[in-house]
């Protein structure tokens, strides 16, 4: 073996991820930009005889879910990423202990829990990532983790060890590590895209390393025919070649790769949570291995053996859990324009629903970074987004049987969005609503020139069965003619909320609550 190869792997995984940041910023923006051109389309010539098209109501009727049953679903989550991290932490003590350690007797009960816990601070981004944390908020959470990690150590400790000792102890434990998984998981385009890229290009950095392998070995050779290249050849040509070239054979396995992590997510083997703690404890496992490189070689790997406690826990966890008929179904609409605003609602109320019930909304640009998930990813990056829009109002039935309803391994509901052309929103609202039991509509800054929400407003009055219809207004909505729009309502559909009471949003939403008191 390599005895470079420790430096290798290293160099592998920090170019990967640096890499996997920047392409995630990158395919996010050109995604963003494909959006804005294919929702502005105009609609196909229709075929002789093709009227609109609606979707199925769902014949089951909603359970009966509130607030408290989200809540403690929501805590069924965390507690299962809890476990999970318990687990990841005590078996890289054991294994750092007993096997990396390098002396006997090291591995003790007191000495395990010891550094289980100081191991378990992944715990905390892995929380933030399940709460939409602010990168502030998960420093400030590890800045407090690290002092109770100081105070730990120093009454574990036999003998008191300096402080700057203990610092310097702590930050090599985190800092690396940490700084990998925040640019990779912690904002929001990269947390969405990142992960699913850094695979592919981890696979297309290692043939790179080959490479200059290659060219290492060949000019150690001199073979003739290097010695008869042309004299006024760059050398750093010659090495971008060698870096580069490998990936014109790399890049079909890479490609092969990413549809084979599309098709994963799409069957539910995989989720967008998962893939997150997977690549958060993977990136501190790895550099735990490539840590003991040194005194272990290749055996080093065995540091990643705890990662597999994650699909048996999630497996047992899938077979343990019980669903109480259909989950409920809410519609998300908005006025458009207002980004930053609905990004920060999405972040605290809908990823607090998806505990317990399925979100669908029509795609926008403005919650790209939310709602893009592997499938869409890989449609992108192979050419074919443009496949998923709706052309036709006959189109949208197929593409409402095609939503994800079910929960994925840890128990939340996915995101379902419908693509449409400027020409076929109206039609897929339609079928939305048709299937949705609860609605919540953004209408901060809603002006009576908004006759997209107009039509919305119109369209929730008059359907025949949903439950409620959350309306989210603030001083610049235009609500008499909101109201308006609304009046058409049986009694009781519309529960008009102002911004400043935003706390109480998802309480709203569910139904149930209200159901029971009413």
């Amino acid at each position: 073996m390599d005895e470079n190869a420790s430096g290798k792997l290293l160099f592998i995984v920090l170019a990967a991820t640096l890499l996997a940041v920047i392409a995630a910023l990158g395919v996010a923006r050109r995604y963003g930009a494909a959006m804005k051109r294919l929702m502005s389309l105009p609609a196909p010539p229709q075929d002789e005889g093709a009227g609109s098209a609606t979707a199925s109501v769902a014949s089951a009727p909603a359970a009966r879910v509130t607030l408290a049953d989200n809540r403690r679903a929501v805590r069924r989550v965390a507690l299962l990423l809890l476990l999970m991290s318990v687990l990841l932490s005590t078996s890289d003590a054991a294994l750092f202990l007993g096997v990396a350690g390098g002396r006997e007797g090291l591995l003790t009960p007191a000495r395990l829990a010891t550094f289980a816990a100081l191991n378990l601070w992944p715990v905390i981004p892995a929380l933030g990532l399940l709460w939409r944390w602010s990168r502030w908020r998960v420093l400030g959470a590890l800045l407090l983790w690290f002092v109770g990690a100081l105070l730990l150590i120093a009454w574990r400790s036999i003998e008191p060890q300096p402080l700057a000792s203990v610092l310097g102890f702590l930050v090599s434990e985190i800092g690396g590590p940490m700084l990998l998984i925040g640019a990779l998981c912690l904002g929001s385009a990269t947390r969405a895209i990142a992960p699913w890229l850094l695979p592919l290009l981890m696979l297309l950095v290692a043939t790179s390393v080959a490479g200059t392998d290659a060219l290492a070995w060949i000019v150690a050779q001199r073979p003739q025919w290097l010695m008869a290249l042309p004299a006024g050849m760059a050398a750093n040509q010659v090495m971008l070649f060698f870096v580069l070239a490998p990936w014109l054979v790399a890049w079909w396995p890479a490609k092969w790769l990413g549809r084979a992590l599309a098709a994963a997510y799409a069957r539910r083997w995989l989720s967008e949570l998962l893939v997150l703690f997977t690549a958060l404890w993977g990136i501190v496992l790895l550099l735990r291995a490539l840590g003991a490189w040194h005194d272990l070689g290749a055996a080093a790997t065995v540091m990643l053996l705890p990662l597999l406690w994650i699909p048996l826990v999630v497996t047992l966890a899938r077979r343990g859990a019980t669903q109480r008929g259909r989950p409920p179904t809410l519609l998300v609409l908005r006025v458009f324009q207002r980004d930053a605003q609905v990004r920060a609602l999405f972040d605290r109320v809908i990823e607090r629903w998806r505990a317990t019930g399925n979100t669908v909304l029509i795609a926008g640009t403005d919650l790209v970074e939310r709602t893009v998930d592997a499938d869409d990813i890989f449609a992108f990056l192979d050419g074919r987004l443009g496949e998923r829009f709706v052309r036709r109002p006959a189109d949208v039935p197929a593409r409402i049987a095609a939503f994800e309803l079910a929960p994925d391994a840890e128990g939340r509901h996915r995101i379902n969005e419908v693509y449409c052309h400027d020409s076929t929103w109206q039609q897929a609202l339609d079928a939305l609503v048709a299937i949705s039991d609860v609605v919540l509509m953004d209408l901060r800054s809603f002006k009576a020139h908004n006759r997209g929400c107009r039509h919305e407003l119109g369209v929730l009055a008059r359907a025949p069965r949903l439950a409620r219809v959350v309306v989210l207004v603030d001083a610049e909505t235009a609500l008499p003619e909101a109201r308006a729009d609304a009046a058409g309502a049986p009694p009781g559909r519309f529960v008009w909320l102002d911004a400043a009471r935003q706390p109480e949003l998802l309480a709203a939403l569910f139904v149930a609550d209200t159901a029971a008191h009413g």
